[in-house]
C-alpha cells in the first residue's frame, strides 16, 4: 500500500480507501461488511469514507458497530453532510443548524468522539458560504472534526471557499471528492487545477464507473442477474452515463491491455486514476471481500507510458473531446 498527504496537509491516507455507498449498512450485511473492513485494514487501507445520507444513517451505524474492534488512532474516518435527513425545512443543506445537528448525529451513529474529515456532500446555494465555513471552523475548534472538505463542488466555488476562509481567518477546505474515472474525466479541466493551486487533495469516487470498467458486462447482452447493473434500485446512474455497447466494448479492450500487464481491468482503471497529480486516493466500494482484495493491488500497480497513451486515446479527456 502507498500513502500520500491529503493535498498539502499533514494527514496521510492510503491511495485506496474503503467506501460505503450502496454497500456497508445497506446492500451488504454486517458480517460481510466486517470482513471487508478487516481485509481493508490488513491490506494497508487506513481510511474509510461514508455519509449520513447512505441508507439515512444505516451505513454510519454499521460502521460504528464494526469499528469498535479497532484502535481509533489507526484509521482516518470521513463522512458527509448536506443531503436530506428528515422532512423538516432545516433537515438538509449546509446551514449552521443542519451541519451542527448532523455532526452530532453522525458522531452518535459512528460511536466516535471526532470525525477526521467532514465533507460538504454537495453545494448549498441557499446558505451563505460564510455560514458554512464558520460552522466547520467552530466544529474543529470544539474538537469534533479535524479537517473539512467538499464533494462535487465546481471549481469556482472551491476557489471562493478557499479565499473566503483565508479572509475570515478560518480553516479552509482540505479536500474534494469528485466523480473521476476513465469514463468521467471532467475534473481534469477546471476542478483539478483549482485543487492543485490551493493544496486540496482529491479522494475520487466511482473509479470503476459503477463497475462498468471491470469489464464484467458484455456488449449487446443484458446484465447478469445479481450484478449492480441488473438491480433497478441502484443502477440508474450507471445506465444513464455508461451503458452503451461502445463503452462496454472499450472496457473489454481495456481488460485485454490489463491482462498483458498482469493486472485486472479494475486494477488498471484504479491505478490510472492515481496517475493524476491532483488525486490523493481512490475510493473502493465493494460488495465482496474478493473485490476488495483485487482493488487493493491497484495501489502498487505500475502503468507503462505507452499504455497510458493508449488509454488516453481510448478514453479522451475533456480537452481532447472538445478539440476540432
Amino acid at each position: 500500500m502507498q500513502y500520500r498527504n491529503l493535498g498539502k496537509w499533514g494527514v496521510k491516507i492510503s491511495t485506496i480507501g474503503l467506501g460505503s455507498y450502496l454497500t456497508i449498512g445497506t446492500h451488504v450485511d454486517d458480517e460481510t461488511s466486517a470482513e471487508c473492513v478487516k481485509v481493508a485494514f490488513d491490506g494497508g487501507i487506513n481510511w474509510i469514507d461514508t455519509a449520513n445520507a447512505y441508507g439515512r444513517g444505516s451505513a454510519e451505524e454499521a460502521l460504528g458497530r464494526i469499528l469498535q474492534d479497532y484502535d481509533r488512532d489507526d484509521y482516518v474516518l470521513a463522512t458527509k453532510v448536506w443531503a436530506p435527513m428528515g422532512e423538516g425545512p432545516n433537515d438538509s443543506g449546509l446551514s449552521a443548524k443542519h451541519i451542527f445537528e448532523q455532526c452530532h448525529a453522525s458522531l452518535r451513529r459512528l460511536q466516535t468522539d471526532y470525525i477526521d474529515l467532514y465533507q460538504c456532500h454537495r453545494p448549498d446555494p441557499e446558505t451563505p458560504l460564510e455560514e458554512t465555513i464558520r460552522t466547520m471552523d467552530m466544529l474543529a475548534q470544539q474538537g469534533k472534526i479535524l479537517y473539512w472538505g467538499v464533494s462535487e463542488w465546481p471549481s469556482a466555488l472551491i476557489q471562493e471557499a478557499c479565499d473566503l476562509a483565508e479572509k475570515m481567518n478560518c480553516r479552509p477546505p482540505v479536500s474534494n471528492q469528485p466523480r473521476y474515472s476513465l469514463l468521467w474525466r471532467e475534473p481534469e479541466e477546471q476542478v483539478f487545477p483549482t485543487c492543485l493551486h490551493n493544496g486540496l487533495g482529491n479522494v475520487v469516487f466511482s473509479p470503476l464507473a459503477h463497475g462498468v470498467l471491470t469489464a464484467k458486462y458484455e456488449p449487446g447482452q443484458p446484465p447478469p442477474e445479481g450484478t449492480r447493473a441488473a438491480d433497478e434500485s441502484q443502477n440508474k446512474i450507471m445506465m444513464d452515463l455508461y451503458w452503451t455497447d461502445e463503452i462496454l466494448t472499450k472496457a473489454r479492450d481495456m481488460a485485454e491491455m490489463a491482462g498483458d500487464l498482469g493486472l485486472t481491468a479494475a486494477q488498471l482503471a484504479m491505478a490510472w486514476c492515481l496517475q493524476h497529480p491532483a488525486v490523493t486516493s481512490v475510493i473502493s466500494g465493494v460488495t465482496k471481500v474478493s473485490q476488495l482484495e483485487d482493488n487493493i493491488k491497484a495501489a502498487d500497480a505500475e502503468i507503462p507510458p505507452d499504455v497510458l497513451e493508449k488509454l488516453d486515446e481510448m478514453f479522451p479527456g475533456p480537452a481532447q473531446s472538445s478539440a476540432p
